[in-house]
């Protein structure tokens, strides 16, 4: 069974509104919506989960389509949040299952990234996508900057990312209590964990709304595409 783990318990508070980001309305619908949409129509998607405070759960259930939605309340950060949203998922479902893990506010997510991460599954524990380093990269301490990295060894991650259920959750709970506080990507549990990894080709379009900016960019979007 493969689950989507979509992330919903942020305050948006950078962006300066009314909402958290990922209920801003865009033609009438939430980002998260659009978000939802990407997993609810992709035919290898059998759930979907999402971590959200309760005071939005009736409105997000008013754009779910065929699929069956559970809910899980956020963490003090992202990766408590994804912990208690594996706590619950294993309640219904098995070890051997696939949790493919994503933002709310990342709506562009294409459908041949889900697939990839599917069917790299059925060989390896963690999959993610990563996008390629153009920019030259300097070291800097502060002040100055000391040194250039080599750029050809360096990438960026993106999500959604796919990990093997049950492996993932004990990765996670090895890091408890004393390391999960400074874990700053999903990723990074899966390689302290030693899970078998795959890196797949990432989509610059699947940026992350963060920014006035970036939602502006969706709004434009979403414009054109109607």
């Amino acid at each position: 069974m493969n689950i989507a783990l979509i992330l919903s318990g942020g305050v948006g508070t950078r962006m300066g509104t009314d909402v958290p980001k990922q209920y801003i309305e865009v033609k009438g619908k939430p980002i998260i919506a659009y978000t939802m949409e990407k997993f609810e129509l992709h035919e290898l998607i059998d759930k979907i989960h999402i971590v959200a405070e309760p005071q939005w759960h009736d409105y997000i259930l008013e754009y779910a389509k065929v699929k069956p939605i559970g809910f899980s309340k956020p963490g003090y950060n992202r990766q408590l949040s994804i912990l208690n949203g594996l706590e619950d998922i294993l309640k219904v479902a098995l070890p051997d299952d696939n949790i493919i893990i994503h933002d709310a506010v990342r709506p562009f997510v294409n459908y041949q990234t889900i697939t990839s991460i599917i069917k790299e599954l059925e060989y390896y524990e963690a999959v993610m996508p990563i996008l390629q380093i153009k920019d030259t990269l300097y070291q800097y301490d502060g002040k100055n900057i000391i040194g250039t990295l080599k750029r050809d060894r360096i990438v960026a991650g993106q999500a959604p990312e796919g990990f093997k259920l049950g492996k993932y959750y004990q990765a996670t709970c090895s890091v408890l209590p004393h390391e999960i506080m400074m874990i700053t990507g999903s990723f990074e549990i899966a390689l302290k964990a030693g899970m078998d990894s795959k890196a797949i080709s990432g989509d610059e379009d699947n940026f992350k709304i963060t920014t006035m900016e970036e939602l502006e960019k969706f709004r434009q979007y979403i414009e054109e595409r109607k």
